[in-house]
């Protein structure tokens, strides 16, 4: 039985190594998630504990699915800075355990960044994935809308500048925020 739910900023400390692992394996295994192969493990764990400090904040919200053993995928929701944006966020870091993919799982974090982001009052979503990645399925069967690609935008694990594509998903109707 796998569980996803949310972690603060000290649980993220607390899943900071096993969240490494989870890095490690993604990167490695050449998937682009915005480090280079080969990824060691201390340098993970330090990134994942550098950003406790913006969940605490409220700038980033971050999910984890574990079973019995450990982390087997986890999700990032950043929230916009800005008060005409704050209607929007950026989904990051959507990765699951090779060993856990084709079970559902990445649909399963996707759905609970969703939700989150729907009864916080986010009324969009966006993010980048590599260009012909197997993400891509994923969030076009989610309803995810592409919205153009960008040549070169990023490295691959190999450092070899790869094609994003942009993709935004509307959660509810938008809002005008007042003005103050």
């Amino acid at each position: 039985m796998t569980e996803i739910a949310p972690v603060h900023g000290p649980e993220l400390i607390t899943y900071a190594d096993e969240l490494a692992a989870l890095l490690v394996d993604t990167v490695n295994g050449g998937s682009s998630v915005g480090f280079l192969a080969p990824l060691e493990r201390d340098e993970a764990a330090a990134w994942w504990r550098e950003r406790a400090g913006a969940v605490d904040a409220g700038h980033l919200q971050v999910w984890i699915a574990r079973d019995a053993e450990r982390v087997t995928g986890t999700i990032g929701l950043v929230r916009a800075a800005l008060p005409n944006a704050r209607h929007r966020a950026e989904v990051t870091k959507l990765m699951v355990r090779p060993s856990a993919r084709g079970r559902g799982l990445g649909r399963s974090l996707l759905d609970a960044v969703e939700r989150s982001a729907a009864e916080t009052g986010v009324t969009l979503l966006v993010l980048d994935t590599e260009s012909g990645s197997p993400a891509e399925r994923l969030y076009r069967s989610a309803g995810w809308t592409e919205c153009g690609s960008i040549p070169e935008y990023a490295g691959d694990p190999a450092g070899v500048l790869k094609p994003t594509t942009l993709y935004y998903k509307p959660l509810g109707p938008a809002r005008a925020t007042p003005a103050r």
